[in-house]
């Protein structure tokens, strides 16, 4: 195992130490890290790319699944359908381009999305019209209630947007790997007249796959969506906020400050998380808390400067929620994905999902 830092791992290169570490690489030990792993009486934390995370300042004494398998396999499954395996570690950038080079349509607009192939079914990850529950038929993963290896289908996944059971039960299951059904097609249709700007082709078109995929690109870096190599805004977990979904009271005021909304089934609405916080008074490049400021392209972002702590940016998450829900009275519900410190000593109680829950540390 050995010692490793949480903030070695995350993009947000915040959190302390994880001495309760395993790396999973090869499929074949599984076994193993169950055994070993399940040996301290609480569900572990499965950590991907951790481009999605919030880790405590003082750590964590939970064991943490380091998840870095990799491998994409391609099963030919008739009338121009391919089902595409993939290990999950691989990185879900590379598994867009793999499929997109074979041809491949179903997810060729989730490209630029950081992190894991294995993480996209917790936060049911989509871009541009395309949701990765859309193309998934299984996902193999791992109870840890039952301590058994089970496949799970898309519809027992209970996919919504950016939510699934695997984010409504944190901990329960670790995902190792998920099939997809994908197309050999053009693109899916644009929906997006941002998109379709960068394509320079109308709404509704089906543009080929690879101009598809690299518009998307190209799209994400000029909205200041691609997770950066270097600069300012370099340490940062994307989109801090989901885009709350309102009443129609709601949508009927917003709608007369020209609020950009989204329908969504049962006659409900979904507003701009980034809008709300602009409206709010939030603004790219604002100060939110010390060491934490809003990226320099989009306040929706937050980024880790120097001085920054796993404290300070939680801070910073709970200020822009409150001010938002003072302003307008919606509720913004933070992305990231909180690696909790776990207990000092002994087992408290049970949760509903069977995963054991321990009392924290001082």
């Amino acid at each position: 195992m050995g010692q490793h830092l949480l903030s070695d791992h995350t993009t947000l290169r915040l959190g302390g130490p994880a001495p309760l570490w395993y790396t999973h690489t090869d499929p074949a030990v599984w076994d193993d890290i169950v055994r070993t792993a399940g040996e301290h009486g609480v569900c572990p934390f499965t950590l991907g790319g951790g481009s999605n995370t919030l880790a405590d300042d003082h750590g964590t004494d939970r064991p943490v699944i380091h998840m870095t398998t990799r491998g994409i396999h391609f099963h030919p499954a008739g009338d121009g359908q391919v089902e595409v395996t993939v290990q999950a570690g691989h990185a879900l950038a590379d598994l867009v381009a793999h499929t997109v080079a074979e041809g491949l349509s179903g997810i060729e607009y989730l490209g630029g999305i950081p992190g894991t192939a294995g993480a996209a079914p917790v936060q049911n990850a989509g871009a541009y019209g395309q949701e990765i529950g859309d193309t998934l038929t299984t996902v193999t993963a791992h109870d840890w209630t039952t301590r058994r290896t089970i496949r799970l289908t898309a519809t027992e996944c209970g996919f919504g947007y950016r939510a699934s059971i695997f984010k409504h039960h944190p901990g329960r299951w670790t995902i190792l790997s998920l099939t997809l059904r994908l197309t050999r097609s053009t693109a899916a249709p644009v929906q997006y007249q941002h998109l379709a700007t960068t394509l320079d082709v109308p709404v509704g078109t089906r543009p080929a796959l690879a101009e598809a995929a690299a518009a998307v690109l190209q799209d994400r870096q000029m909205r200041g969506l691609l997770l950066p190599d270097s600069g300012q805004d370099q340490r940062q977990a994307g989109s801090c906020f989901l885009n709350p979904t309102i009443t129609t009271t709601q949508a009927d005021r917003l709608r007369t400050l020209k609020a950009p909304l989204h329908t969504i089934p049962a006659g409900r609405w979904r507003a701009s998380a980034g809008w709300l916080l602009e409206q709010s008074g939030f603004q790219p490049g604002a100060e939110v808390a010390p060491g934490v400021r809003c990226s320099s392209r989009r306040t929706l972002t937050l980024t880790a400067q120097p001085g920054a702590t796993g404290s300070t940016f939680q801070q910073a998450l709970d200020t822009m929620a409150t001010r938002v829900r003072e302003t307008t009275g919606i509720t913004l519900n933070p992305e990231p994905a909180l690696v909790q410190p776990r207990r000092s000593v002994a087992l408290r109680e049970t949760t509903a999902t069977g995963c054991p829950t321990m009392a924290l540390g001082a």
